[in-house]
């Protein structure tokens, strides 16, 4: 079944079928990385051993959320 044989299909569900179908694929996307969580940490703590070695200047948080 190609996908969008599988996607007709899945559009003659009742809608809380649709739903849980929907909610079921969301959640599978946003099971943790566990890698590239690794990968973000390990960056954080290079930026705070920067900042605190004066190597990195901070920016106030008024600044950084000025324009949003």
């Amino acid at each position: 079944m190609n996908n969008k044989e599988f996607l007709q299909q899945a559009l003659q569900l009742a809608p809380q079928d649709r739903f849980m179908l929907v909610e079921g694929l969301l959640k599978s996307l946003d099971e943790p990385d566990l890698t590239l969580d690794a990968i973000w940490a390990e960056e954080a703590e290079k930026r705070l051993a920067a900042y605190r070695e004066g190597k990195l200047a901070g920016i106030a948080a008024e600044d950084v959320f000025r324009d949003i």
